[in-house]
């Protein structure tokens, strides 16, 4: 190859180069500005192809989806003065690409320090206005969505980023108080407990005396039924035994002289001793009831 075809080759080289160091793409993903000898000139870049001059310009390109800070567990006071260990999450993204890149330098790992010290600030005066209970459960959702609007006002300010939304992963109580924590729980259950015992017991008592009570009643009622069912039958024997009586006393006598002899005679070893004379033996002699 001779010097022509070398420096043809060098040159072809260098429009290459230089082409390559002139076109510059923003993709859909991402935000970007354009500086010149280090001043934006350019702080919204639109997505697609561009052109810039080497040396001269300086593109710098920022991640425009929405991002993820995944902060390390922090200690925070209750109004009770109970700390907390807490671990929460943010999701941001960049708005304006000039405050971002005026506020951070551009740098993913910056902005993450400076949004993880606000969320901090925030959820530390937040809890501080909350009891345990109200931050756990009662107004959690509440502290939330508050915190995201008040540092949402800030980070737009001051950082060009929008949070989209904060979120709490876990609360746990510190290792030394946890079991001073589940004394007081388990002793506070254990009151319950013999709180409900005891209003069992209460109730138990008085149900068992409300069926005593009851059965009483209802045992007396039937009783009082019986009484008067059987003094009726009674009543109706004697009516019965009177109107036969007075039909034939005779016979009468005779039926009941004969009931008599069976339940004087059951056993074969039974010895009565009576007066022959007497009206025991009225009907065991004459059919007429007379002497032999």
């Amino acid at each position: 190859m001779g010097n022509r075809g070398l420096g043809i080759l060098i040159l072809v080289g260098a429009i290459v180069m230089l082409a390559f160091n002139s076109l510059y793409i923003i993709k859909e993903t991402e935000r970007g500005v354009l500086l010149k000898f280090g001043e934006v000139v350019d702080s919204n870049i639109e997505k697609g192809l561009h052109i810039k001059v080497p040396m001269v310009h300086v593109v710098r390109k920022f991640d425009g989806r929405i991002l993820t800070l995944d902060s390390s567990p922090e200690r925070f006071l209750t109004a009770e003065k109970k700390p907390l260990d807490v671990d929460f999450y943010a999701k941001w993204r960049v708005i304006d690409t000039l405050k971002f890149y005026t506020a951070t330098n551009g740098e993913e790992a910056r902005a993450h320090r400076l949004l993880a010290q606000r969320i901090n600030d925030g959820l530390r005066n937040q809890f501080g206005e909350r009891t345990v209970h109200e931050v756990v459960s009662g107004q959690r959702d509440m502290l939330m969505v508050e915190l995201t609007e008040k540092l949402n006002e800030v980070a737009t300010t001051e950082f060009g980023v929008e949070v989209v939304d904060i979120r709490v992963k876990r609360i746990d109580l510190p290792e030394q108080v946890s079991q001073s924590v589940f004394d007081r729980m388990k002793s506070e259950r254990e009151r319950e407990a013999r709180e409900h015992r005891s209003t069992g017991r209460e109730q138990a008592e008085f149900i068992r005396a409300a069926a005593d009570r009851e059965r009483t009643v209802i045992s007396a009622n039937a009783y009082r039924e019986a009484e008067r069912v059987r003094g009726d039958g009674d009543a109706r024997a004697s009516e019965v035994y009177a109107n036969a009586y007075s039909k034939d006393p005779e016979f009468y006598n005779f039926t009941r002289s004969l009931a008599a002899y069976r339940d004087s005679f059951k056993g074969k070893d039974d010895i009565l001793v009576v007066d022959s004379e007497g009206d025991f033996f009225k009907y065991l002699k004459d059919g007429g009831g007379s002497k032999r």
